[in-house]
């Protein structure tokens, strides 16, 4: 019932920048941690940013210093921002999504993904 949507991927040049979007809609009580994950052609996927329901931020080394990572809640979209593009930033970037969904039955927590939206940095 919760479904992720991304934007925002494109071909840039190496030094370009490019906003990633996603938007989370659906039945939930609430969205807790929201980030992103990449996966290049051949690789795992890897951890790329994510932040919490009040705005607290983890990044991975590779992303520190280049990547930022932002949500509105009033929106249920969170954001990242990457700046100074490099080769090796290119990859298939995914939303990720913690939900909680409550009832006078039950308490649940549970995970969406996105599908996907595709990065490309040229050098």
């Amino acid at each position: 019932q919760v479904h992720l949507v991304e934007s925002g991927g494109g071909l840039v040049q190496a030094g370009g920048s490019l906003r990633l979007s996603c938007a989370a809609s659906g039945s939930f009580f609430s969205v807790n941690d929201m980030g992103w994950y990449r996966q290049a052609p051949g690789k795992q996927r890897d951890f790329v940013a994510s932040i919490t329901s009040d705005g607290s931020t983890h990044y991975a080394d590779s992303a520190k210093g280049r990547f930022t990572v932002s949500r509105d809640n009033a929106k249920n979209t969170v954001y990242l921002q990457m700046n100074s593009l490099k080769p090796e930033d290119t990859a298939v970037y995914y939303c990720n999504a913690d939900f909680r969904v409550v009832s006078q039955y039950s308490d649940e927590e549970f995970e969406s993904w996105g599908q996907g939206t595709q990065v490309t940095v040229s050098s």
